[in-house]
């Protein structure tokens, strides 16, 4: 019986368990931190061996295959003895792959992949086709297939989880963009970050589809340096594509793909900003691809409804908009969103700094941001990059108090956006619950004209 060791016991860790199971292997579950008792409960319930608060270097290098969670470190030490070893490390998604008949669209990107994956996953299901969402977001690949598999499968991949992919060979692949991040992790070198993400296209033969970005300029650098056989499928909002591929010309979405040619009216997209053209673009280009018509196409994207903290609308009082964006933790998931708006812009940004270069901000929050309030424990560099150019920058540890600003501070037609730029570590547990205290004050507000 082949052994099958899993690092870390979180959703990922607990699907990959519980298909090896299944699928008749041996499985030792290893987790360095406390694994919860609903989690403890599975395990025991499927007779699954266990461990946490450590690692058994003893057991898990007897595996004849380690499945790790994306969250740990290629260099932590058991994984590095496990590749000395030549022991194979994958991920939960490469493991999965191997147990599921469907096809599969694949979506990574530094920005706008959550997005794009739930809207093409929603494009689908509407078209009425037998799909299921994975990866990144929501329940792992492996754990839903315990129960079922599907024609097709929608899949958001981080680059932490393509680094785990040996043979994993999607249908459709989509590359959203590239800008830098999770730099740690690649050794602040971004060539090696681009490679990470094109890894989503190594497999990937002449019957297969490429969806990328034609103005994407470190996706262009990637394009030079590795060869795709994926047919090639490019989107953009600057210049239409010579071939196949997908266009905004500032008032519709023109897609000519898979012998379609289809023009949709932007204003029936539900989502709004131009990060969500393109995501538009990308999702519409992988479900007509996918066999999705025009008819089902439109109504799929008209009743979207994106996931939380990604651009929500929370409410609108005394004609001051109140947008959620607490998923905007780096520099160009933020310009998107400052660049989605016209209108005045009182900014909440802050938190745990990434070595942030705030340069490419500069226009917008000069031409439109109107009073800054930073939120978080450190804001000295917020200060000095915008105290020239934004005419009043508040500083606060309280999220209660920064809301409250907003609506005193803003005026019919302005906007209060929280869009932090940085991570949430220092004053929350995460980005949700940053955004979730955020939704929660703002909806106990109550109307300056009627107090």
């Amino acid at each position: 019986m082949k052994q099958i060791a899993i690092l870390g016991a979180g959703e990922s860790g607990l699907g990959a368990a519980m298909l090896a199971k299944m699928n008749g292997y041996a499985v030792w579950v290893s987790d360095a931190g406390t694994i919860s008792d609903s989690r403890k409960g599975l395990l025991n319930e499927n007779e699954i061996p266990f461990e946490e608060g450590g690692h058994d270097s003893q057991k898990i290098l007897a595996a004849q295959l380690i499945i790790k969670s994306p969250g740990i470190s290629p260099k932590s030490p058991i994984v590095k003895e496990a590749i000395h070893l030549g022991i194979p490390v994958i991920d939960e998604l490469e493991f999965a792959s191997q147990f599921s008949k469907g096809k599969t669209i694949a979506i990574t990107g530094t920005n706008g992949k959550t997005t794009t994956t739930l809207l093409t996953y929603h494009l689908l299901k509407t078209a009425g086709i037998d799909v299921g969402l994975a990866g990144n977001v929501g329940k792992s690949w492996a754990g839903q297939l315990v129960d079922r598999d599907h024609d097709w499968w929608v899949i958001e991949c981080s680059s932490f989880q393509i680094d785990g992919f040996v043979n994993f060979n999607p249908t459709i692949a989509i590359l959203t963009n590239i800008t830098p991040d999770h730099l740690d992790r690649y050794d602040y070198q971004i060539e090696k970050y681009i490679d990470s993400k094109f890894g989503l296209f190594k497999n990937m033969g002449a019957d297969t589809f490429a969806i990328l970005s034609a103005q994407d300029k470190l996706t262009l650098q990637g394009i030079q340096q590795h060869e795709l056989k994926a047919q090639k499928i490019w989107f953009s909002t600057a210049n239409p594509p010579a071939q196949s591929g997908a266009f905004y010309n500032g008032e519709a979405l023109i897609f000519n793909v898979n012998e379609f040619s289809i023009n949709i009216e932007a204003s029936l997209i539900s989502i709004k900003g131009a990060h969500n053209i393109l995501n538009a673009l990308c999702a519409g280009s992988a479900a007509l691809l996918a066999g999705v018509n025009q008819n089902n196409l439109k109504e799929g994207f008209q009743t979207f409804v994106n996931a939380p903290h990604r651009m929500e609308l929370v409410r609108e009082i005394d004609g001051v908009q109140f947008i959620n964006d607490s998923k905007g933790t780096n520099v160009e998931s933020t310009a998107y969103a400052l660049e989605s708006f016209p209108n005045p812009l009182i900014w909440i940004a802050g938190g745990v700094d990434k070595g942030n270069d705030y340069q490419t901000l500069m226009p917008t929050v000069s031409a439109q941001v109107k009073c800054l309030i930073c939120l978080g424990k450190d804001n000295e560099k917020l200060k000095q990059a915008f105290g020239s150019i934004v005419p009043q920058i508040l500083e606060t540890q309280d999220i209660n108090e920064a809301v409250e600003w907003g609506l005193e501070l803003g005026q019919s037609g302005d906007i209060v956006l929280l869009s932090p730029a940085c991570a949430s570590f220092d004053l929350f547990k995460n980005y949700e619950d940053r955004g979730d205290q955020f939704r929660a004050k703002v909806n106990q507000l109550k109307t300056k004209m009627n107090p």
